[in-house]
Parts: C-alpha cells; sequence; structure tokens
C-alpha cells in the first residue's frame, strides 16, 4: 500500500500539487487520470522518489518515506517496477539483455539463474523465444510487453506506469490492459497507471482518483463513473460526444429498468 497526505508540490511560484490525500492500494489497479496539466505525472514522480513534495507525506505500508535509511530507500526501489511510456529499451542491447538489465544492476544472481528469470517473465508476456531479437526487430506492442516483462523481473512490490497505452492501436492497448490487470491480481501488486486512456478507466480502474488544477476531485471505480454526476469527472470522461451518446443511453437504459421494476 501506497499512501499520501497532503502532497504538495510547486515549481518556482506555480503550485502544481494543491494537497492531494489517496491511499493506493495492494492488489489493485490504481489510476490517476486527468487533462494534461492537471499535475498526473508530478504526482507519480513523486511516488517513486524522483521528485520530492514541497509539503505533506508519502507512506510505504504505513512508513514515512521521510524516515527512510540509505538502505530502506534502495531496498524500496529494488521492490518497484516501472514500465515508462516510451518503453525505454535499449536499441543496442538484445531483448534477453533488456530484460535481464535490473538483475545485472541490482543481484548477484549467476548468469544461469538470471537467464531463466528472463525466460518465465518473457513466457508470462507470451513472448517466449525472442530473446535473442533486438528492439527495432518487434512491433510497438511487442515492446511495450517486454517493457513489462523487464518492469516484474525484480518481483516488484510496487509497479508503475506511465501511459502505458500511447501510440498504441485499439487492439493492442486492451491487450496491455489485461496483461497489466492479470500481473497486479496474480502477484498482488500496488499498481499505479497514470493515464488518460477511456478504455483503460472503464475496463480495469478499480481505484482512481481524478486530478484536476492540481486537486483531487473525485475518487472511486470504474462501475461508479457512469452514475457519477462529478462535473469535473463528467467533463473528462465524457468529453467526446459519442461518449456523451453512450452515458445518456446507459442511463436511459437505467431509469426504464427502474420504471419497469415499479410495475
Amino acid at each position: 500500500m501506497i499512501k499520501v497526505e497532503n502532497i504538495k508540490k510547486s515549481f518556482d511560484d506555480i503550485e502544481v500539487l494543491k494537497g492531494i490525500d489517496f491511499i493506493f492500494e495492494p492488489g489493485k489497479t490504481n489510476l490517476i487520470i486527468g487533462r494534461s496539466g492537471a499535475g498526473k505525472t508530478v504526482l507519480l514522480k513523486i511516488l517513486v522518489g524522483l521528485f520530492q513534495p514541497t509539503s505533506g507525506n508519502v507512506f510505504y505500508n504505513d512508513v514515512n518515506t521521510d524516515k527512510f535509511s540509505k538502505k530502506e530507500i534502495r531496498k524500496i526501489r529494488m521492490e518497484m517496477g516501472m514500465l515508462f511510456q516510451g518503453n525505454a529499451l535499449f536499441d543496442s542491447m538484445t531483448i534477453e539483455e533488456n530484460i535481464r538489465f535490473p538483475l545485472d544492476m541490482f543481484t548477484k544472481d549467476t548468469m544461469k539463474e538470471k537467464t531463466i528469470i528472463v525466460d518465465k517473465c518473457l513466457e508470462r508476456v507470451s513472448l517466449k523465444g525472442i530473446n535473442s531479437k533486438f528492439p527495432s526487430e518487434i512491433s510497438g506492442g511487442m515492446q511495450k510487453r517486454v517493457g513489462i516483462a523487464r518492469s516484474i523481473v525484480l518481483k516488484p512490490k510496487y509497479l508503475f506506469c506511465d501511459e502505458p497505452n500511447s501510440g498504441l492501436d485499439p487492439k493492442t492497448a486492451i491487450t496491455i490492459d489485461e496483461l497489466i490487470s492479470d500481473i497486479t491480481d496474480e502477484y498482488n501488486i500496488t499498481t499505479v497507471i497514470n493515464t488518460h486512456d477511456m478504455n483503460s478507466v472503464m475496463e480495469i480502474g478499480e481505484n482512481i482518483c481524478l486530478l484536476h488544477k492540481g486537486k483531487l476531485v473525485w475518487k472511486g471505480n470504474k462501475d461508479e463513473v457512469i452514475d457519477s454526476d462529478n462535473e469535473n469527472l463528467t467533463d473528462f470522461i465524457f468529453a467526446s460526444p459519442f461518449l456523451q451518446k453512450l452515458k445518456d443511453r446507459a442511463l436511459g437504459y437505467k431509469a426504464s429498468m427502474k420504471e419497469q421494476n415499479k410495475i
């Protein structure tokens, strides 16, 4: 579990985050959503320790990160997996070398042990046997799955995903969503996803926080989205006329069902 209390962040005189309180729950896909400039990326970077908050506290399993020693900071970073927006694969390395990179950095495993782990991770993302290929030789969707394989190679307790569906076609994006959701549930990971993808919100949004101009303006889950009358959520989720029509149809259907039940 990760908890943030009254997190504020300013850059010079510009306050980007204005007192965020939220709990990111283990075993769930926790989504940070909001328009561009809402503060999503800044909050994600604070969670992983790339930015320090101007004020407020971040807790990992009820322990304030401000109290961490250097040894504890290193330990918590080894328990983090990262899936970057642009995949961040090394072009000059093979797929196997890319996935093995965290093992080389943080473990003393033998090469044989590391190869076994890499093979298991590749199999888990349905990419068995592509060890010797280079990133340029595989599709964007496959590169994203390689990124996921690398993010779980150290068996993390925490998985952070920055716009995981960026640049993917809708079908591949659904596959990535399902894979992240399955891995989260399978390994009981605290997964935090920074996204503006509406399919991700409606399909895997188990614990959602909506940021608007640096403030947390709504929290809930995918099942509560349709029924919410929160203006900021409605403006964000149903921004397009097509999505608004879908919402109107859903609400109309629910209203008709209620009337039928009265009869």
